[in-house]
């Protein structure tokens, strides 16, 4: 129960990004977005590991890991997604973490040697059914740049190579420092391209910018990233099943905050990304009770 509680939560913030991320980007520029966002959930997660739980600096041979996750997850991902979201709409930006479960499995497979069985890939099978039945409609409405898309696509390959190489890392350190270190490195490599592409009349710091940054920084830097890695260690291979939920809470959020429509397709879609999601998860419910 524990671990359905995180990864619908999970799903419920993760999926809130594409939207907080399309907002930002109105009264800013891309990686002024990013960084602004990095720079403040680095400082509020080393504090709080540092200072109030009194962890330890990484060791001499944690920093190099710390430094790859950073560069894959939390600078060339966000860089690329963003600037993919400039071209393509919220609704189609939930369509990207619907791709990282299989590619996931996959390198999983490959890097890990770890066994996928018949009910994660039938799951993952269902899971990508549903997804692209519930962003048909957005599909043929939505207008999106070959840009837009490669960029889009380039995003999730890097995550999930960042995910799989996380997977691969024996950390001691606790999960909060690592997510601090890997989100101030990532906004370290990013601040000379920030600052050098850096437009004071592309900017607005309003409530709005100031929201989206917000949004970014606690409910999803901090917060889904937490879970996220605490489900990667509670079930490596089955974790990114809980992917599959994002894209539906994002077709919510982008009806209620952008005006994306909810058609017969989304509740079709939702119907069987579930259910791909109950079939993966079985194998393993089942498991706990022997």
């Amino acid at each position: 129960m524990k671990k359905i509680l995180a990864g619908l939560i999970f799903a419920a913030l993760w999926g809130s990004g594409s939207v907080a991320t399309k907002l930002g980007l109105k009264v800013s520029q891309p990686l002024l977005l990013i960084n602004t966002r990095f720079f403040i959930a680095a400082l509020l997660m080393l504090a709080i590991s540092l200072l109030l739980n009194k962890d330890r600096f990484p060791k001499k041979n944690e920093w190099l890991p710390l430094l790859i996750c950073g560069v894959l997850s939390m600078a060339i991902y966000p860089a690329a997604f963003v600037y993919a979201m400039k071209n393509v709409t919220a609704g189609i930006g939930t369509l990207g973490s619907a791709t990282c479960p299989l590619i996931i499995s996959v390198l999983n497979a490959v890097w890990l040697r770890q066994k996928i069985t018949w009910n994660i890939w039938t799951g993952l099978f269902i899971g990508i059914s549903g997804v692209a039945v519930a962003i048909f409609p957005l599909l043929l409405n939505a207008h999106a740049t070959p840009l837009g898309v490669t960029l889009l696509t380039f995003s999730m390959l890097c995550y999930s190579v960042g995910t799989v190489y996380y997977q691969s890392v024996n950390w001691t350190l606790p999960r909060l420092s690592i997510n601090g270190w890997q989100v101030l490195f990532g906004g370290l490599i990013l601040l000379p391209f920030t600052t050098s592409l850096f437009e004071q009349s592309k900017n607005e710091f309003s409530a709005t910018f100031w929201f989206s940054v917000l949004w970014l920084v606690v409910p999803i830097s901090i917060l889904a990233v937490q879970l996220w890695l605490y489900l990667l260690k509670a079930e490596p291979t089955k974790a990114s099943l809980w992917l599959f939920l994002c894209p539906i809470f994002g077709f919510f959020y982008a009806y209620i905050l952008t005006n994306e429509p909810i058609t017969i397709y989304t509740i079709i879609g939702t119907i069987l990304v579930i259910g791909g999601l109950y079939l993966g998860k079985r194998e393993t419910i089942k498991t706990e009770k022997v």
